[in-house]
């Protein structure tokens, strides 16, 4: 019970922010919005225009036409204000499938009939649906979305009357506990996810198969299967789904240039029937899997399929089709049941295992690791609202820059946010220890609190601007987290309202010269007495303490620097508060 309210909580604050969007709907219609986003497409503004947002919409809340995947998903919503406690009415449930009947029917009579009584831009979303479900072979996916619940029997008689209907016609109930598996995953960032995936398993071409590995293991309820597969039928698996086959993977495609991929490259045009016995193959978790056989091939059918281990074999492979065609490569599916007696920690913590487990051709860092935590998703979102592409992934910045498609977004990475942080708020010697120190279990909390992109963003542009001043000046990098943490304890308390703080942010973006010119004069002044405070102390004869090791070799140098500057021997100060005048004036004024 207190899972569901958490996650009815979760869905009302997405209601909420998307009501920010479209003012104009209903709860409702935000419902319907929010499960496109989530289920089917990964453009909100498509979702939106998909909502029929009408009273006479005949049972189709939304119709909304993929011509990419040659896809019809009609929905209909029922939005309640508990999960799983209202029972669904059959007639509306089995009025729905009966849509898909009088959709795909080439007799017009029943469709004329609806359409006559629809609203007019329902009756114009359902005729263009029509059109490429009987001109153009589409497939016509049926949505009965509902945070109620709806008896095993019932859903089965719906489907068997969608199946009954002419064309490709699938029908599927996605009631509460359903809902909540989807919003977890949509807080994960697996959204929308991949429906369903057909494995082809290898035979035949002078291979022979004799049978595959199933494994059941009764305690965890976690089954496992070992086959083999085409190189080319793993392409056509990352052609259907795209990157989105990714997304519970701890990294991004590392690029064409790393050692393995050009290694696995170099096999696939040399040797390819060799592939299978060089390479460690592909790991797909999955939420259901089903051993079926088609046109006399062997298939395991797999709902909710993800590869977390083997991104980079299968990116590899879809770059070299041709060579890919004459390879083979071994999969592994682990099918993880999740149902609500599973805790979503359970879930997270045997995904993790099994990525740092297989994952070890590319070494996984500790930042990796987190990549996929629920605050980096969330922190990725409010960014990318803010004009940032967020890398929460490691990847090569030319799949950074493809996914951010033509829209121009400022590059931050992950790493870098936590060495801004670091910085500004926790001891020097830890900011120069190392960025991956900075993602060991106890630090990382400290680093991440909050998913608000305003308290990242402050000390990363002011770590911009340190990091620029000490450019050209070997010894000041030496200084910079010093200078940094320095700097960031007086600008701190001028950003006490969120106008301050989004008008540091926005000036610093723009480069806006009331803010930026008379900063850095007082960063080059802390540097000035940075390095005067390091002469003052670094001892003498053979004794001294090189610039490097001084700035590093001992704690609590921040508080040292804090008493010098007050001391008679720093004769920038004056320098640095005439410049702070202009930094506070700029900050207070938009």
């Amino acid at each position: 019970m207190a899972k569901a309210n958490s996650i009815m909580d979760d869905l009302r604050n997405e209601l909420e922010e998307l009501h920010q969007h479209y003012p104009a709907m209903k709860n409702e219609d935000l419902f319907v919005v929010w499960f496109l986003r989530a289920y089917v497409t990964e453009d909100l503004e498509a979702a939106a225009h998909a909502v029929t947002n009408g009273p006479k919409d005949k049972g189709a809340d939304a119709v909304f036409i993929d011509d990419a995947s040659r896809c019809v998903f009609i929905i209909q919503g029922k939005y309640r204000h508990q999960i799983s406690t209202a029972n669904e009415k059959r007639s509306e449930v089995l009025s729905f499938a009966q849509l898909g009947h009088i959709l795909a029917d080439r007799d017009k009579k029943a469709f004329q009939n609806l359409v006559d009584e629809a609203d007019q831009s329902v009756a114009q979303k359902l005729t263009e649906a029509r059109k490429r479900l009987l001109h153009r072979d589409y497939r016509l996916w049926l949505y009965y979305v509902t945070l109620g619940k709806c008896s095993a029997g019932l859903r089965s008689e719906a489907e068997e009357m969608a199946r009954c209907a002419p064309g490709k016609i699938r029908f599927e109930i996605l009631d509460g506990r359903r809902l909540m598996l989807l919003m977890s995953d949509y807080l994960d960032g697996v959204a929308p996810p991949i429906p369903t995936l057909d494995l082809v398993m290898e035979n035949g071409q002078g291979i022979l198969v004799n049978g595959i590995l199933q494994r059941f293991d009764s305690r965890s309820k976690i089954e496992s299967w070992v086959f083999s597969m085409q190189g080319d039928d793993i392409v056509h698996l990352y052609e259907v789904g795209g990157k989105r086959l990714f997304a519970r993977n701890v990294r991004g495609f590392l690029g064409e240039t790393t050692d393995v991929n050009r290694s696995m490259e170099k096999t696939l045009k040399k040797e390819p029937e060799r592939f299978f016995y060089y390479n460690n193959g592909i790991t797909i978790l999955c939420d259901d899997a089903k051993l079926v056989s088609s046109k006399g091939k062997d298939i395991l059918r797999v709902n909710n399929p993800q590869v977390i281990n083997g991104q980079q074999t299968t990116r590899t492979l879809a770059r070299k089709v041709d060579h890919a065609k004459k390879s083979s490569v071994v999969v592994r599916v682990i099918q993880v049941s999740r149902g609500e007696s599973n805790r979503d920690d359970y879930f997270d913590t045997l995904v993790s295992r099994i990525v740092e487990g297989t994952n070890w051709q590319n070494a996984i860092k500790p930042s990796d690791l987190v990549s996929n935590d629920r605050r980096q998703v969330e922190l990725q979102r409010e960014l990318r609202k803010r004009g940032y592409l967020y890398l929460r992934k490691r990847e090569s910045k030319s799949e950074a820059r493809r996914a951010a498609g033509s829209k121009h977004y400022i590059l931050v990475k992950k790493e870098d946010l936590a060495r801004a942080v670091a910085g500004c708020d926790l001891d020097p010697v830890e900011a120069r220890s190392g960025v991956e120190n900075l993602f060991d279990e106890d630090t990382y909390r400290i680093i991440f609190p909050t998913s608000d992109p305003r308290y990242y963003l402050l000390r990363y542009w002011l770590m911009r601007e340190v990091t620029y001043c000490a450019h050209s000046y070997p010894e000041r990098g030496y200084a910079k987290w010093l200078v940094l943490g320095f700097v960031w304890s007086r600008l701190q308390p001028l950003l006490g309202t969120v106008a301050k703080r989004d008008n540091f942010i926005h000036k610093m973006e723009r480069g806006a010269k009331d803010l930026d010119w008379p900063l850095f004069a007082a960063v080059e002044k802390a540097y000035i007495a940075a390095l005067k405070y390091w002469k003052k102390n670094r001892g003498k004869g053979a004794k001294v303490t090189d610039v490097s090791t001084f700035f590093r070799n001992k704690r609590g140098r921040d508080k040292e620097f804090k008493s010098f500057w007050q001391g008679k021997n720093n004769k920038g100060r004056k320098g640095f508060e005439a410049a702070w005048m202009k930094v506070k004036v700029a900050i207070a004024n938009s």
